[in-house]
């Protein structure tokens, strides 16, 4: 059963608002009386998204559905794609311009850290039309991704 949905837009190149649906969803996680180490792992992930939503792509949506066992995070954004997935988790890659990454984003850590840190991640792109990351995290910190071949 859901006990919360929560809900934010995501601009495109908006660096100044980086990390506000992060936070915001940390505020909510900490209330709810998570342990700190599932929210440290969520709003990780939930960063890394949301900054790769302002730099790569034109924005998006991420909802998060909050309920006794897990938090699952969905990202959408409104972006070119992903050429290539397994490429895009190599720790390093990165398509940023020379601008993001002068101003400190764009190391190309982003999916690798979210992969890190998600108990699941379900990477769906389609060039011309957007990326969807299915992200979840169960409280008991199973973490079924621990593939580190990848």
């Amino acid at each position: 059963m859901e006990l919360l949905k929560l809900g934010y837009i995501v601009k495109q190149a908006d660096y100044s608002h980086a990390g506000d649906a992060s936070s915001r969803v940390k505020k909510k996680l900490k209330l709810l009386g998570l342990q700190p180490s599932v929210i440290k792992r969520i709003v990780i992930s939930i960063y890394e998204a949301e900054v790769n939503m302002i730099a790569h792509a034109f924005g998006g949506n991420i909802e998060v559905s909050i309920d006794e066992e897990k938090v699952m995070a969905i990202m959408q954004d409104k972006g070119p794609g992903i050429p290539d997935v397994k490429k895009a988790m190599k720790k390093g890659f990165t398509t940023a311009s020379e601008e993001v990454r002068q101003m400190g984003f764009g190391a190309g850590m982003g999916l690798p850290n979210i992969e890190k840190n998600a108990d699941e991640l379900v990477i769906d792109t389609i060039m011309g039309q957007g990326t969807k990351l299915t992200i979840v995290f169960y409280y008991s910190g199973q973490n079924t991704r621990r593939d580190e071949s990848i």
